[in-house]
């Protein structure tokens, strides 16, 4: 059969096409390997709490404590100073304690935050309240922090053409860097240490952070869980009826949760990596 002259020339230059970008195209990149969790595990979870509130120290740890639960605490320090021995109990009972700067930088675009906006930060004004937060928090409670959440979850300073990331810097100072209401749990083989996802807490009840373990744990992930206040209720609250249920549910073995302060599993993360 003979072809129509313009269809033969558009299937000509189609192989030639083909065979012209054939090379060109990368293979694919393996998958990472899986990390499993220790002791045979089938999720991670760490438990966070931003700002040092008062009622981490008068009623959070108390119950943490009862369950041999250690949580992670992003604290700024002149709010440490409030509940200074109580801040004290909580390191000496090993619950671990992170950096979420000095001054708490958000964009202006919060009021609150106008005199300490993102907006007029630059890396070297960045790094040295970083720097200056580990000093204070040392300082006054005797640890270094090791791990950092983003005040707002919010990674960015300066503005339009001059926007930069601070992640870089975060990278540098700490072996991770949490980030704030976001919408997934980590895979640990692939997920950037200095950009963990962190997963609200504060106004849900048990069943709806059950669901999200039970989510992370059929792809054996990590589950960053982040709140502020710990009381019965209110704003930015998570429930300490609802912290009991998830100690509870993490601490039976039936339901293969290993449940450890971020910094734990930053680093079990990192060495499983090598």
């Amino acid at each position: 059969m003979k072809l129509n002259p313009i269809l033969r020339a558009s299937i000509l230059f189609s192989a030639v096409l083909s065979l012209s970008f054939s090379g060109e195209v990368p293979p694919s990149k393996p998958a990472p390997e899986p990390i499993k969790w220790p002791d045979g595990k089938k999720v991670a979870l760490s438990l966070s709490f931003d700002d040092a509130r008062l009622t981490n120290v008068d009623k959070g740890t108390v119950l943490l404590d009862q369950y041999g639960v250690k949580a992670t605490f992003f604290v700024v320090p002149s709010a440490v100073k409030k509940r200074l021995e109580g801040w004290k109990k909580a390191v000496a009972s090993g619950h671990e304690m992170g950096n979420h700067s000095v001054n708490h930088p958000c964009s202006g675009n919060f009021t609150w935050s106008r005199e300490k906006a993102l907006e007029d930060y630059t890396p070297a004004k960045m790094r040295a309240e970083l720097i200056e937060a580990n000093k204070q928090v040392q300082e006054l409670l005797g640890v270094k922090p090791e791990v950092f959440a983003y005040p707002c979850g919010q990674m960015f300073m300066n503005r339009g053409k001059n926007t930069q990331s601070y992640v870089p810097i975060v990278a540098d100072l700490f072996l991770s860097g949490r980030g704030w209401r976001n919408e997934a749990p980590n895979d640990p083989a692939y997920c950037d240490m200095a950009q963990i996802y962190g997963m609200e807490m504060d106004g849900k009840d048990f069943g709806e952070i059950k669901e999200l373990i039970e989510t992370a744990r059929k792809s054996g992930q990590w589950l960053v869980l982040a709140g502020h206040e710990t009381a019965e209720s209110g704003n930015q609250t998570t429930r300490l009826a609802m912290l009991k249920q998830l100690c509870e549910y993490a601490k039976d073995p039936a339901n293969g949760v290993w449940i450890a302060p971020i910094g734990t599993v930053s680093k079990y993360v990192l060495k499983q990596r090598k």
